[in-house]
């Protein structure tokens, strides 16, 4: 059985496509519609715990992470 782990993921839209990046563990992935993003970011993690080294996944692993909203002067 699969164990399953609650990760971030922040989606930005960038040109004609959308950017997903999940900051815990530093990858990235891109789709044309903000769906294809997540789903194709789902994929590029799930590859990452498969081949990667339980070494691997430990030292680019972030334990917290904190998403939240700043306020800062401009102009």
């Amino acid at each position: 059985m699969k164990q399953v782990k609650q990760l971030t993921c922040i989606i930005e839209r960038e040109g004609n496509g959308y950017v997903s990046l999940c900051p815990q563990i530093d990858i990235a992935s891109q789709g044309d519609s903000v769906e294809e993003a997540k789903n194709n970011l789902i994929e590029a993690i799930e590859l990452f715990f498969e081949t990667a080294s339980p070494n691997e996944v430990l030292a680019k692993i972030y334990s917290e992470i904190y998403v939240t909203q700043i306020e800062v002067a401009i102009g």
